[in-house]
């Protein structure tokens, strides 16, 4: 097997673990206290889905076009690769919901078709089973279009680039009306939070916005070296300016979170926001790139396990710790569950998620013949 290390950015592993540790504090109080037990962090907690979502667009993006630029993107090894990166945990996470009724907690499930094919998030309802994947939903189906959306680009000679940003701008305003036109069917309050989740909050349409900051950035370092390298020489203000504006997106969303304004430009500028972070976090210099700590590495590598677990095995494990006087809403409850939760996720990672990374780098990642797609034009830094 031909093993090859990978130098990890322990900027963008910080944003990983802070992202997992957010959306763990927005479970916990949604399901498993049912009440502000961890005060502003479980309020804003929700966002950590979209930390993740800009996190995995500069990811996916940068691998999609440095092989574009380099001329060696394969469509078939891109969606293999995508595959068995997701599908083994989840399948097996799954299988726990299907087959083990004290995991599934008698909750209501979707048809299973819709969890089989990452659709559930269509017209999900709050409380269904497994509802927490409605984000890996939405990425699955973003990916599923994005390398589509780059090769027609690619194929556009000399307005290649002028297609890319293009599309990249509209969007983020289809993204602003489709909230807008969602959000006037609904009329939340009126119309119940239940339904804004089902037709926005859950929505792939309304809510690629972080996706599309991340790919943004991914365009950005491939196709504009020069801009790329003056960006990332500024890295501790990157790092203030993306702060000041995930804080400001926070206090409007904290203040109504099913407002309209809210909801049309409270993602937009959280994807700016959290843009700019991740931008600091590949800057070398800022305070992020350098920023080492303690466990962030380690979390960031079992994050996905920990999302796809975490949730029910606190839900299954909460009332059992009850009779032995460890509550949930105590620290020591919420310390215990957590170390719980990330243990599972570790032992997902070690036993299905490893497995298949091993077989992924010995078919996918070793020397290959299989063809590159062909872009139109001459290889050139543009692509």
């Amino acid at each position: 097997m031909n093993h090859r290390p990978t130098r990890r950015l322990h900027g963008l592993d910080t944003l990983r673990a802070l992202a997992i540790l957010l959306v763990f504090a927005n479970h916990y109080v949604n399901f498993v206290t049912r009440r502000p037990t961890l005060g502003f962090v479980g309020e804003i907690g929700w966002a950590g889905v979209d930390l993740f979502f800009a996190l995995s667009g500069y990811l996916i993006g940068n691998q999609i076009f440095a092989g574009l630029r380099q001329d060696t993107f394969s469509l078939p090894v891109f969606y293999a690769r995508r595959l068995l990166r997701t599908l083994p945990n989840y399948y097996v996470v799954l299988a726990l919901y299907a087959f083990w009724p004290v995991f599934a907690a008698h909750s209501p499930h979707a048809p299973w078709w819709q969890y089989l094919t990452f659709t559930l998030n269509f017209d999900l309802k709050p409380g269904t089973r497994f509802s927490h994947s409605w984000s890996l939903c939405v990425e699955e189906q973003f990916y599923l279009a994005l390398p589509a959306l780059a090769l027609l680009a690619a194929a556009c000679g000399r307005w290649r680039l002028h297609l890319g940003w293009l599309l990249i701008a509209s969007s983020f305003i289809a993204g602003m009306l489709l909230r807008a036109h969602a959000w006037d069917e609904a009329r939340p309050p009126s119309g119940g939070n239940s339904l804004y989740y089902r037709t926005i909050y859950y929505s792939t349409l309304c809510r690629f916005d972080e996706l599309v900051a991340g790919v943004a950035l991914a365009l950005l370092k491939n196709c504009h070296a020069g801009l790329w390298a003056r960006l990332t020489a500024w890295g501790n203000w990157t790092l203030a300016l993306g702060t000041a504006i995930v804080a400001v997106a926070f206090k409007l969303f904290l203040a109504n979170h099913f407002g309209r304004a809210e909801t049309i430009f409270g993602y937009p500028l959280l994807a700016l926001g959290f843009g700019l972070l991740v931008l600091a976090a590949v800057s070398p210099g800022s305070l992020l790139y350098g920023l080492r700590v303690p466990g962030a590495g380690s979390l960031a590598l079992w994050s996905y396990a920990i999302y796809l677990v975490h949730k029910q095995l606190c839900i299954v494990l909460a009332p059992l710790l009850a009779p032995l006087g460890i509550h949930a809403r105590e620290p020591a409850g919420v310390a215990l569950l957590l170390v719980a939760s990330v243990w599972a996720g570790w032992l997902l990672f070690v036993l299905v998620e490893t497995p298949f990374m091993r077989l992924r780098e010995r078919w996918l990642d070793a020397p290959r013949t299989l063809p590159a797609v062909p872009v139109a034009g001459r290889q050139s830094p543009s692509y």
